[in-house]
């Protein structure tokens, strides 16, 4: 990898390996990056257009691919998340990440219906192990491998879970409002400022208040990711000289 060219090297012993090799010094770091970010001067704002990898968007920018890097030192979101994914490749990531299917209630869910417990459609039948409870939103997450059909229409069905307690049997039962893959769940909710705003499960989210899913938050992160900011082509050489300059004086 280009970036590396310029790093000294320290002898390093590989795994279990008994001999020493010389291999660049990766924990190197010189701050001449952090400089520039910091002057507006020095860089232009860009946004990634759909699917171009940093490599493609240094040609674009630079007319050679060699200079991705810059884009990592450049913004420390990159370096925390990665690169933003493609609409495909983020669709992908949120139903991998959330595989699951959410129930939600008007009923309160304080002191029942507990991580662990399996829950039963009363009249669809399906069943499922309640992996996470978000009382706030009144939300039951339900184990599974693809989305579990509850009945909702024409009228919600009640479930129902059935344990062993102290006193011998103890069965709980809520009605549901509505179900949906986990990925189309809500994540949170927001006001008509973007603010984060909490709801009475009881009464619902109100005309003012935005479902946010857990697919919207992951599309609005992912979009976050290809606002960036990158080094002004004419002043490229000066910067990546004096990088690699430090880098080896290091």
């Amino acid at each position: 990898m280009n970036y590396f060219n310029n790093f000294s090297r320290v002898n390093y012993r590989f795994g279990n390996e008994t001999e020493l090799e010389a291999f660049q010094n990766i924990s190197t770091y010189v701050d001449v990056i952090d400089q520039v970010k910091d002057d507006i001067a020095f860089y232009n704002t860009f946004e990634i257009p759909e699917g171009m990898r940093p490599d493609q968007l240094s040609m674009k920018l630079y007319d050679t691919p060699v200079f991705h890097w810059t884009f990592y030192l450049l913004n420390d979101k990159l370096r925390l998340q990665g690169w933003p994914l493609s609409n495909h490749e983020l669709e992908d990531k949120v139903k991998r990440d959330y595989p699951n299917t959410v129930i939600t209630t008007k009923e309160s869910l304080v002191g029942k219906f507990k991580v662990g417990q399996t829950v039963v459609g009363s009249q669809s039948g399906v069943s499922g192990k309640i992996l996470h409870r978000n009382v706030d939103i009144g939300q039951l997450t339900i184990e599974s491998t693809s989305t579990l059909a509850f009945q909702v229409s024409p009228s919600p069905e009640a479930v129902t879970s059935t344990f062993a307690s102290p006193g011998g049997t103890t069965t709980e039962t809520i009605n549901i409002s509505s179900f949906s893959a986990e990925h189309l769940g809500a994540n949170h909710y927001i006001d008509g400022s973007g603010d984060r705003v909490d709801i009475d499960p009881a009464v619902g989210p109100g005309a003012q208040i935005t479902e946010i899913t857990n697919l919207d938050n992951y599309i609005k992160q992912n979009d976050e990711l290809k606002v960036i900011n990158v080094i002004k082509p004419g002043l490229l050489n000066q910067v990546t000289s004096s990088f690699k300059t430090a880098i080896k004086g290091s």
